[in-house]
């Protein structure tokens, strides 16, 4: 069938969408003929994937508005349909941020009481909350009450004008292939609005609605108190911390998970402790942009002479983490440094409550292919089980769900996008948990007169240093893209890998795109591979490994080095040198900026 012309699709959309604000917006661009602007809104849909839909709120099948969420859970509804014949009696969980966008009548509650609509008008149970939540309280409803899947609307730390419809299947994790391919199509089957698609005023009246907010903020707290083995420190602490939630839904919660715990509540950043769509007080809402986001928390600090600060991103699933020094200096923790701390932490917890030395072959962290691999240095010498899994945490919260069934442990597992798994009753990234547990680890490492950075530096000497660098380029030219990496694949003649970058020499590659590792006997990768997303691996002779690899939400190639040491070799600052250098000649070799005309990552 051929796509519709943009006047065609302009008509559809007006003959079926019920919101004032963007058919106005539509109206006025058919009128005034901007071809320009009916192509941006008509000319292609969001593309549903793995991480479900993520794009600006606007008019039009590109972007996020009232009817495209219609459409997109009128799709989500028949696929669940086909896969679950008890889905009216278990039903779905939907979750919403804080985000909004007036222009367009768009907001992240409005979107989930449609969502709730759809699924009510066909007969099944909505568990909408009622109020805003943190991203990790929808997976956790889902296993808590036994659902068949839930959603979250939201766009974590993108920009202001975006947000986000996130899926979550009856395991509690996010989804994977071919799920996406299967939504995707239905979606496409299902586009015009049914019959009761817009009468909003269903989720009030309805039997099917319940709303999980009481009992989840709840049972949720009570189950993260498994994680608190030292109640009486957390009482006595001198420490002082500080939240902040960066203008997302992070507050509430993390003072009530620090009252499950028994501390006293963290100082929370009073410009930014509330919800508000504009993220005034911030270029990016993205605690991973680093000390940016930080500026007031810092002030606040000083204020208070509070050592500590842990902040969530707007939907409150990740968690950056800073501490001041002796030197008066703050020092920010990277993913990377964060999850070499909280997986040495939430090991010695585990190893303090058990007995039975043999109870270690079952347990089992996690962390993705491009976090660094310090977590595989700790288990070698613990003898626990260390796995890694491709990038993102659908991939560790499916894996982690498969051991546990198979009778294991699942401690803990991170990546170096801030995100931090650290209790098994979420199958996904959680700022609200590791927020508190981050605060009893510092407590109870202030009474042994050590910081987090003394810690971190005894894991290294310990465990051998993993010292890592991430950055990226952006590029809004998938060509260009697309030639990069064919050209590392057939750097000299075809089919060909580079054997050294500068003076460095290449010891293995593997190409996750393509499903070549040269480090197997035959020389097929283990782990899976997708043609849809580009993802090479070097490793280094002098134990460096750096991946390249897109990003699925933003134009940016990014990279992410390090370099292992073995335990003993304790010079850092010779370690960082050659680190430094190692990336300088990847950028220069394998990115070449100037001829690709790459934008660096603004400081």
């Amino acid at each position: 069938m051929a796509a519709p012309s943009l006047a065609e699709a302009a008509a559809q959309w007006l003959r079926w969408d019920k919101n004032t604000k963007t058919s106005e917006i539509v109206k006025q661009l058919v009128a005034e003929k901007n071809a320009g602007e009916l192509q941006k809104c008509f000319g292609s849909r969001m593309e549903f994937g793995t991480a479900g839909l993520r794009a600006a709120m606007g008019a039009g099948i590109s972007q996020m508005n009232d009817l495209t969420i219609i459409q997109t859970t009128q799709g989500f509804c028949r696929y669940l349909e086909k896969n679950f014949s008890d889905l009216k009696k278990r039903g779905v969980v939907i979750g919403f941020d804080a985000r909004a966008h007036p222009s367009s009548g768009s907001s992240s509650k409005r979107f989930a009481r449609l969502a709730g609509t759809t699924f009510i008008s066909q007969g099944i149970p909505v568990y909408l909350f009622s109020d805003i939540t943190p991203t990790p309280f929808v997976p956790y409803t889902i296993t808590h009450l036994k659902l068949s899947a839930g959603i979250m609307i939201t766009a974590s730390h993108n920009p202001k004008q975006d947000n986000g419809y996130k899926v979550y299947w009856e395991n509690g994790a996010q989804i994977t292939s071919p799920h996406d391919k299967g939504i995707s199509q239905a979606i496409e089957e299902n586009q015009e609005p049914w019959p009761q698609a817009w009468d909003d005023s269903l989720v009030d009246s309805s039997l099917l609605l319940h709303d999980p907010y009481v009992t989840i903020n709840k049972d949720y707290f009570k189950d993260i108190q498994k994680h608190c083995f030292h109640r009486n420190i957390n009482k006595e602490t001198k420490l002082k911390f500080i939240h902040t939630s960066v203008h997302g839904v992070g507050h509430e919660f993390v003072q009530s998970a620090f009252k499950a715990f028994d501390f006293k509540p963290p100082l929370a950043v009073p410009e930014q402790k509330d919800p508000d769509p504009e993220f005034p007080t911030v270029k990016y809402p993205n605690p991973e942009e680093g000390k940016g986001v930080l500026t007031l928390s810092f002030a606040l600090a000083e204020k208070e002479g509070a050592g500590i600060i842990l902040a969530n991103d707007p939907d409150a699933d990740r968690l950056l983490v800073a501490e001041k020094q002796e030197s008066a200096e703050w020092k920010v923790f990277s993913g990377n440094e964060l999850g070499a701390l909280l997986g040495w932490w939430i090991f010695t917890c585990w190893k303090n409550q058990k007995q039975e030395s043999t109870a270690v072959k079952d347990v089992y962290m996690l962390s993705s292919t491009v976090s660094s691999k310090i977590l595989r240095a700790i288990a070698l010498k613990e003898g626990f089980h260390f796995e890694e899994t491709l990038t993102g945490f659908k991939w560790m919260g499916n894996r982690a769900k498969q051991l546990t069934d198979q009778g294991k442990t699942v401690l803990f597992a991170f990546e170096e996008a801030i995100g931090y798994m650290c209790s098994p009753v979420v199958l996904d990234k959680d700022g609200v948990s590791a927020a508190v547990i981050t605060a009893e680890m510092s407590s109870w490492l202030a009474t042994k007169n050590l910081s987090l950075s003394q810690q971190l530096k005894a894991i290294y000497d310990e465990y051998g240093y993993h010292i890592t660098k991430a950055s990226y380029f952006i590029c809004h030219d998938p060509k260009t893209i697309k030639e990069l990496f064919e050209n590392l694949r057939n750097y000299d003649g075809k089919n060909t890998y580079p054997k050294s970058c500068g003076k460095f020499k290449v010891s293995g590659v593997r190409d996750l795109t393509t499903g070549y590792d040269s480090s197997q006997p035959d020389q097929k990768a283990v782990l899976p591979t997708s043609k849809s997303s580009q993802m090479i691996t070097f490793t280094f002779a002098n134990g460096g490994v750096a991946t390249m690899r897109t990003s699925g939400t933003e134009p940016k190639i990014k990279y992410y080095a390090e370099l292992c040491a073995p335990p003993g070799n304790s010079d850092p600052g010779q370690l960082k040198k050659e680190l430094d250098e190692l990336v300088s000649a990847i950028e220069e070799c394998f990115f070449q900026p100037e001829k690709n005309k790459l934008q660096p990552k603004a400081e």
